[in-house]
């Protein structure tokens, strides 16, 4: 062989791996926009993540508001100009309605315990439309069962306290709620809006000076990422508090009734990992996670000197001794 035929023969094939890479796909890029921060969403974070894993090598551009939500439609912006191929938004409502402002293209996956159609992220449930999906938990609404097992907790209590975050869209229909059923069993309650620490210890500090028998948390990413804080203030104040988390109870809180968001967050992965494959958001019915879950720690019913019968402690789905 010639020596030039030899060099053009050379210079081909070192040609040749270089034109097939640039044929493959580029690595998709997964926008993660949340409300909250990530230190409180670690666990489900990682869930998120595990289930992403079925999608092969992906990466993930994370934005957290911080519990400032007057910057999430600047953070979905930046998503957007990011190009990323699907954004994944959780934290309540907001993150997802932020990210359909700015973009009606990428597709879209929530994970939610507000209603997405009240929101005007979905068309139905079961054919979402547009560009929007994912998993809705549902435990903006399940006040109701919350007051039940404070009311059984303490069944002698004329007044309990509700705590809630007055900046989300779901504050309202919670307040509610509540309202409603506390009227059914005979209670007042005394709403208490806290939107920084100071409001949460303000909170309790006046719940123990009305002599409250009990206070519930409501629904929403702020107050979950401060849930150590709720814990700790609970236990000073000796205040038998209902959470709508698990991770609450795990910390040293009293009892917990709602849905796991940690599961739910895995779920919306494996809608991500969906819309990359080629399926359409718009024609992937929102998953609705109906699954609730009852947690009691006894060790801190004790501590509140509170009698908690068997009876009541078999409705746990878990029980902390």
């Amino acid at each position: 062989m010639r020596r030039r035929e030899f060099i053009t023969l050379l210079g081909g094939a070192a040609a040749w791996p270089l034109a097939a890479r640039a044929q493959q796909p580029a690595k998709p890029v997964i926008g993660f926009l949340h409300s909250a921060t990530a230190d409180a969403y670690a666990s489900m974070t990682a869930a998120f993540r595990k289930s992403l894993s079925q999608a092969g090598n992906v990466t993930i551009e994370y934005r957290w508001a911080e519990g400032q939500l007057e910057r999430l439609p600047q953070l979905a912006t930046d998503l957007v100009r990011h190009g990323v191929s699907v954004i994944f938004a959780g934290g309540g409502l907001e993150p997802a309605v932020a990210a359909k402002a700015v973009t009606s293209q990428i597709p879209i996956v929530f994970a939610t315990g507000g209603d997405p159609v009240k929101a005007g992220l979905v068309d139905s449930l079961n054919r979402p439309g547009g560009n929007v999906t994912g998993v809705s938990f549902l435990v903006n609404s399940l006040g109701s069962k919350e007051l039940e097992i404070l009311h059984q907790l303490l069944p002698k209590a004329t007044v309990i306290t509700v705590l809630l975050n007055p900046n989300i869209a779901t504050t309202a229909s919670q307040s509610r709620d509540v309202q409603a059923a506390a009227s059914a069993l005979g209670r007042d309650v005394r709403v208490f809006h806290a939107s920084t620490e100071n409001d949460i210890e303000r909170a309790f500090v006046e719940t123990d000076q009305m002599h409250a028998g009990g206070m519930l948390v409501g629904a929403d990413a702020f107050l979950f990422s401060r849930r150590d804080k709720l814990v700790q203030l609970a236990a000073r104040y000796s205040i038998a508090t209902v959470y709508p988390w698990r991770e609450a109870v795990m910390a040293g809180g009293l009892a917990s009734y709602g849905t796991n968001i940690t599961d739910a967050y895995a779920l919306a992965g494996t809608f991500v990992v969906g819309i990359l494959k080629g399926e359409k958001p718009g024609e992937l019915p929102v998953q609705q996670s109906l699954k609730t879950e009852f947690v009691l720690n006894l060790k801190t019913a004790k501590a509140l000197q509170l009698n908690i019968s068997p009876t009541f402690s078999a409705l746990a789905d878990e029980v902390i001794e």
